[in-house]
């Protein structure tokens, strides 16, 4: 059984579910000694790059950038550079997730743990934490070794 409180999970559940189609970000951010930001958020288990749904009115880069300062307290100093899509059929079976990689970019806010995002770290990407989800482990393994592609999630 999670340890996630019910009613951040039920907040979690209800906007996944309400919506018919959705489209969400994932950033991928190293920092200089080659080391991973993963986050941990308090509504489900395991560690994701950080990201979010794109809202009515936005783009999916601006939201890259507003995600990552909301759940990091970074900023970016350059737009994000779109990597790959992928379709989460997890979900709605019509979802998509829009990784992108911040290339430049600075701490201008200290992390500050949330409603949401219960922590937030750099790893070794040969010493993820144990929890590090396998979707995650997936994206980065593409991301690093070069392979821009597009698949099934």
């Amino acid at each position: 059984m999670s340890k996630v409180p019910l009613r951040a999970h039920l907040l979690h559940f209800i906007f996944r579910f309400t919506r018919p189609m959705t489209m969400g970000v994932r950033i991928v951010v190293l920092n200089d000694v080659q080391e991973i930001l993963l986050v941990r958020h308090t509504y489900i288990d395991g560690w994701y790059l950080p990201g979010g749904g794109v809202e009515i009115g936005h783009t999916a880069a601006h939201t890259a950038g507003k995600e990552l300062f909301e759940e990091t307290g970074i900023t970016c100093l350059c737009e994000p550079k779109l990597f790959a899509v992928y379709a989460n059929k997890k979900v709605t079976k019509r979802d998509h997730v829009l990784l992108y990689k911040v290339e430049k970019w600075e701490q201008t806010k200290a992390f500050a743990a949330n409603w949401e995002i219960k922590e937030a770290g750099f790893f070794a990407l040969d010493a993820l934490p144990a929890n590090t989800t396998q979707s995650t482990k997936d994206r980065l393994a593409e991301m690093l070794d070069g392979k821009e592609i597009s698949q099934i999630w």
